[in-house]
Order: C-alpha cells, then structure tokens, then sequence
C-alpha cells in the first residue's frame, strides 16, 4: 500500500510523533461515536450493531442462505474465517453483499486479509461500502482497500496476525487481555500506525499499547476482540453443528466461532448426527448456531505446481533467480537434521530445495502446517493445501494441522528452532525492518512480529539482497523504516556475503564471502561497521 500523505516519512526518522487529529466543524460534518473510533463521514444511517437473536434448541440448519444473514444487525462486528481465499465463507459473504449498503453497512469486519487482488473474501463488503472498518494483519496488493482507506472511507486497524489470533481466542475463552512479546518496540507499541486517514491527515490514530515487565522483558497487553456474529466454511457438518475442516482451512474457523455471539457455518457436507465419528471432530457444536448449505466454488488465489527443473536450471537465463538461488541454498545449511523452521513468504521458500532427502527437517507454516512439503503435480493439487504466502503446497508423511492460535503459539513460546524472512533493511544491532516504506509501501506485518518475538529461543536468519533496485544497502548501521523487531536477527545471508550478528553488542562480523565476491566490494556496498571473521569463509 501507497501512503501518500506528509506524516509518513516522518513516523520512519522520529521515536515520537505529534499527530495533529482533523477535527471537522460541527456545521460541516455530523461526528458521531462508531463502535470506539471517530469518523469524519456523514452518517445519515443507524447503526446500532449488537447479534442477531439466538434460541437454545431451534433447528440450526437453514433452508436458505439469505434466511440465515437477514437479520445480521448494521454496525455489526463480523468475524470472517479464512486464511487469503483459503477457507473464506464464500457462500455466506454473497448472501451479506446482496442485503446491500441500505440494509446492512458500518460493519467492523475481523479477518486475516480484507479481501484480496483477485476479489473474493470480504472484498464484496468492502467494495459496496457494508464495512467502515477492517481489523486484518495483512493488505498485500488489495488496491480497492488501499484506495478506501486512504480516502477515509474506511478504518484499518493492522494487528500483527498471531496476536490477532490470541486476541480472538481470548474473545472466546473469556479472558479480557494478555500480555504478549509481539510488537514491542514496534509501531504496534507505539501506535504510529493511523487507523483513518483523509485528505493527508490522520483522522484517527492508532492506539498506543500499555506495557509491563516480565522476568526483565517488556511486553505489551492486548486486549481480546469479540464478535456478534462468526461466519466459517467446514467440510463436514452434522445437524448439532459439529465441525470437521480440512487442512489449512481451519486456521482461523474454531477461533472465531468461539469469540462470536452466533457462528454461522457453510457446509459443503451436512451429514446426520452420528455421521461423525466423536474423534473427528474439530469444533463441537455448542459453537454453531447456523448451518447453511455451501455452494460457492473454492478459489485457489495462487496456485503454484512443481516443476522438474532443478532451481539452477531456472536461474541460467534468469540472473535475478540465480541470485536468489544463491542464497536460498547457503541458508539451507542453517537448517540442521531434526530442526523445525519457519520459513517466510518467498526466498526462505526456495532452501528445501537445496536440503537432501534425508534432512529430517520439519517445515513449519505459520497459518498452520507442521509438516509442509514442496509444491504439487496437477494430481496432487489441493484448494485447501496453501503456505503462508497462498501458494499450493503438498504435506510430507507425519504432517499435522492445526488452527492459527496454535501455529503462533509454537512461534512464540520458542518450540520453532529457526525462522528466516526477508528484510527492507537490517540493522547492525539485529533490528530487523521488513514491513513498510513510508510514503511508497505499505502491505501490512502478517505474521512477521509474531516470527521475530522470540529471537532468545528462535534463530532469526535473514535473507535478502544486499542492495535494492537504486543500489542502497540494505545492511545498515541503525534501520530508518519503521522496524518489525529490534534486536532480533542473528544471521544475515546476501547474495554477496554472510554476517553473523552479536545482538547484545550491536557488531556485525563478516564469516563468508560468496563465489567470485570480493572484500572491497562487500565493503562498499554495506552502510554498516563489521569486523572480519579469521581466516574469511566461502559460501557454498
């Protein structure tokens, strides 16, 4: 996403920032109170919210759709399932869109991504003006959303995905508020992230996080989010409302349909009770309140198949491929027999690929796979089988699924052995920033605050060219974009050279030099101090 506002650049330079609020006249603008966040809209439409009516006992599956939404209040939170199209109520969101803005509007819509490029999810709502405000962790190329947000039609509160999960959880546990490592030191602390912006102004600023010492670390609290009505896809749904998902579609379904007054669920199979077995089971269905027939079609939103060209073979015609090649195989080696490791959206997919067959190293995937294999054939191709980045993956033989409250949950609490991402910038002290470009991109952290929280536990390795397209080091002395973690990276691998990171010191040192690469020019393009590790290694 583009910000293409004044305050931007200078949210990147400066740890405090004065936000001027836009404060419309009375005489120009009817304010009013929305669901805890200002807007500068005329609202000339009721919206009071709150759940649809629910009785304990009645039938739960509904002959029509249509019948099954019609009495979803406006202003309205809206828990909507699905991770990218992969899981996404299909069927229900076309029910919600055609009640159309008159009927139903002001929603605050809770999902993973606000809809996507190619439409689908929640992109109907946004797109005929239902939702005025989006709580989501990631944008991604969604230019209808950018647009909306940018000219103040809508609010976007970004959460970083695994906290986004945790708070929904919580939602339905009952537990107010949590404490959690993700974000500190981040804008998410600081709340330098708008919510509402118009004309260049920020409208409505982000909300700054209260913040406690644990054991010597700072954390910040977190407060859960519930909604009055859920809506999820299932595979199998008997007459109670017990749930059966497959694969990585239940990453965000049983969260939201506990956190939900009523939960809505689209079947593809509605099957008698007793047809599941107790076993099989995912969310029992003291959850599910609805059940509706699903008749929408699954939408693959990157649908990516295995080639039978070797990774050098792609890259002798293609220098940047090779490039990247280059490092994806150095940073196979830090991917030791036994080890499970997370691995971010692009480069750090390409390392299996250099790892034997024998490796023994569990790939772990953050919308919640343990297990993840390489892409599929056309035969093995699965809808409900997608990495983090919405790709089509396969599962290896021991795979196990399991929902996003989970998945986090094993980043978090250190049980993932390495996690390699990308980066924007890399700062000698280990501060990573790898999210946001003020005034040019803005796509959102997804998981990525989640995956650096824990750099005690979790070994961060970075991949990354060593400079962008105008020729700029990313490896910099102190990171100016806006970070995604501080002082979290150990280990920087480049398509010139590898750097090991002492985090408590804030030193670099150079330990490998890649083929055909040499010092002085490592020298000139690093905007950073390094020493040099004795005798200088190679990358293989």
């Amino acid at each position: 996403m583009e910000f293409v506002c004044s305050f931007a650049p200078k949210l990147a330079s400066t740890p405090i920032v004065r936000i001027r609020l836009a404060q419309p006249s009375r005489a120009a603008w009817n304010v009013k109170q929305n669901r805890g966040f200002r807007s500068s809209a005329v609202f000339a439409r009721e919206a009071g919210g709150g759940a649809p009516s629910k009785t304990r006992g009645q039938q739960k599956v509904f002959d029509s759709v249509d019948e099954a939404v019609a009495d979803i209040k406006s202003g309205s939170t809206l828990l909507s399932a699905g991770f990218g199209l992969c899981g996404t109520a299909e069927t229900i969101i076309g029910a919600i869109s055609r009640r159309g803005a008159e009927s139903l509007h002001s929603l605050t819509a809770v999902s993973n991504n606000a809809g996507t490029a190619i439409g689908g999810g929640l992109s109907p709502l946004i797109a005929n003006g239902q939702v005025s405000k989006a709580i989501c962790s990631f944008l991604g190329n969604n230019k209808a959303l950018e647009k909306k947000y940018l000219t103040g039609e809508i609010a976007i509160e970004l959460t970083p995905q695994g906290t986004l999960a945790e708070k929904i959880r919580c939602g339905g546990a009952g537990i107010p508020a949590f404490f959690t490592p993700t974000g500190v030191n981040t804008f998410i602390q600081s709340g330098q992230i708008p919510q509402r912006l118009k004309g260049g102004e920020v409208i409505e600023p982000g909300k700054a996080r209260e913040t406690r010492i644990f054991d010597g670390k700072v954390y910040n609290m977190e407060t859960a989010i519930k909604g009055d009505v859920a809506i999820l896809r299932a595979h199998k749904v008997d007459k109670a409302g017990n749930c059966q998902f497959r694969y990585t579609t239940k990453s965000f379904a049983p969260l939201m349909a506990k956190a939900a007054t009523v939960s809505i669920v689209e079947a593809e199979h509605i099957v008698e009770i007793g047809d599941l077995k107790s076993d099989e089971i995912d969310l029992p269905g003291i959850y599910i309140d609805r059940i509706v027939q699903a008749t929408a079609e699954k939408i693959i939103e990157v649908k990516t198949l295995k080639t039978e060209e070797s990774p050098e073979e792609q890259g002798k015609n293609n220098p940047a491929l090779a490039r990247r090649n280059r490092i994806a195989k150095r940073a196979a080696k830090e991917l030791k027999p036994g080890f499970y490791a997370n691995l971010g959206v692009g480069m750090p997919t390409l390392a299996p690929s250099y790892l034997p067959p024998d490796a023994n190293v569990w790939i772990q995937s953050e919308n919640g796979i343990l297990g993840m294999g390489p892409y599929p054939t056309e035969a093995e191709l699965d809808a409900d089988i997608i990495n983090a980045g919405k790709e089509t993956v396969t599962l290896v033989p021991g795979a196990s699924v399991f929902d996003s409250s989970d998945s986090f949950g094993m980043i978090r609490g250190g049980h993932v052995d390495v996690s390699m991402l990308g980066a924007l910038q890399v700062g000698a002290n280990g501060d990573l920033a790898n999210y946001m470009i003020p005034g040019k991109v803005f796509k959102g952290m997804g998981g990525a605050m989640d995956l650096v929280s824990n750099p005690d536990e979790t070994k961060i390795v970075v991949l990354t060219d060593h400079v962008d397209k105008n020729g700029r080091s990313k490896i910099v002395q102190n990171c100016t974009l806006p970070l995604t973690g501080a002082r979290v990276v150990s280990t920087i691998i480049t398509d010139l050279a590898v750097f090991d990171v002492d985090r408590k010191k804030g030193e670099l040192t150079l330990i490998e030099l890649a083929p055909g690469v040499e010092l002085d020019e490592v020298k000139e393009k690093t905007n950073a101090k390094f020493h040099i590790k004795e005798p200088l290694g190679r990358m293989e």
